[in-house]
């Protein structure tokens, strides 16, 4: 009895490393962490190119600003200025008694 409970859980460990390594996920060897072997059958991914300049809008904007032309967007008018506030009156101190 004692060796069949042994043989199980023999068996049932054996079944879990199996499934750990069969999975695909990632595994820690000798202090480096491995991809598992399947990460070179993904399909290849697209990049579209960058641009030569990656700001496009601000090199349109300054090559019209050195052509002389209006730039793209027109500056909206500053508000009218806040009216300033009268200085708040000083503080009346008390008059000490005289002695």
């Amino acid at each position: 009895m004692k060796t069949t409970g042994r043989w199980q859980c023999l068996g049932l460990a054996g079944l879990g490393l199996a499934v750990a390594a069969l999975s695909g996920c990632q595994t820690n060897v000798a202090g480096m962490t491995l991809p598992s072997g399947h990460y070179l059958q993904h399909p290849p991914q697209y990049f579209a190119p960058s641009p030569a300049f990656p700001l496009q809008r601000e090199l349109a904007a300054q090559e019209a600003q050195e052509a002389g032309q209006a730039g793209p967007a027109v500056q909206a008018p500053l508000p009218p200025p806040l009216p300033v506030a009268p200085p708040p009156p000083a503080a009346v101190l008390p008059q000490p008694a005289p002695r």
